[in-house]
């Protein structure tokens, strides 16, 4: 599967963004799927999953209460909703596809993703 991310910008803390990543081909619905995000001088960390269905979902303690992941696999699409930004959510935030287990061992390990986007940069001002 082939992944596209948009959807980054420039944002006063605070603010809100809502991050997309667009799928190709027919099996996005049997892919579960994951937001990772690298800031500079920093290794690529986990951010959000979600599971195939949409029916589960798993987030990191630095985001969670404040992201949203959902899908729409009609669309072949995926969402991260950022609300309540800090500067500390600077980086570039990468979708990826993996076929793995839903597990939380491997839903928020790097290696279980076999497809990636590009990134998206998200920078939030203080």
């Amino acid at each position: 599967v082939q992944l596209q991310a948009s959807g980054g910008g420039l944002v006063q803390a605070g603010g809100s963004l809502r991050l997309s990543c667009a799928a190709s081909g027919r099996t996005f619905s049997s892919y579960s799927m994951g937001w990772f995000r690298q800031a500079p001088g920093k290794e690529r960390e986990f951010v959000a999953a979600i599971s195939w269905s949409g029916g589960s979902t798993y987030y990191a303690d630095s985001v969670k209460g404040r992201f949203t992941i959902s899908r729409d696999n009609a669309k072949n699409t995926v969402f991260l909703q950022m609300n309540k930004l800090k500067p500390e959510d600077t980086a570039v935030y990468y979708c990826a596809a993996t076929s793995a287990q839903w597990t939380v061992a491997a839903i928020h390990t790097l290696r279980s993703y076999g497809s990636w986007g590009q990134g998206t940069q998200v920078t939030v001002s203080s």
